[in-house]
């Protein structure tokens, strides 16, 4: 009794040698599509670094006016000797030239020139 079977392959019925195929051209296709879309992707990923550069340089406007305003508040203050009314008044001129700043380089104020990295739309 010799058992042939072993070294056989068993044959596979039609409908999965079919359903087989049919997964073997997706899995190609899918590969041919990841292809694709990791180029775009990368393209894509470059236009969202540019974005957070962007929020980052405006956020840094708005945070470096306050700041410089509250610390030439400081200084009369301490020349003056009227501590909490220097830092809170220029403080809030800080903050207001801060927000001019930040809405002059986003284009939307007429004074002064965009910045270049952003795209004005034409309506």
């Amino acid at each position: 009794m010799s058992d042939n079977s072993r070294d056989e392959e068993p044959e596979t019925p039609p409908d999965e040698a079919a359903l087989s195929a049919r997964l073997k051209r997706l899995g190609e296709r899918l590969e041919q599509s990841h292809a694709s879309r990791s180029s775009a992707a990368s393209a894509s990923r470059a236009t969202d670094y540019s974005g957070f550069a962007r929020g980052f340089r405006l956020s840094s406007e708005l945070i470096a006016g306050v700041l410089v305003g509250a610390g030439l508040g400081w200084l009369i203050d301490k020349g003056l000797g009227t501590l909490p009314w220097g830092v809170f008044l220029f403080g809030l001129l800080g903050f207001a030239a801060g927000v001019w700043n930040v809405m002059r380089q986003a284009g939307v104020t007429s004074g002064g020139v965009p910045d270049s990295t952003i795209e004005r739309r034409e309506n």
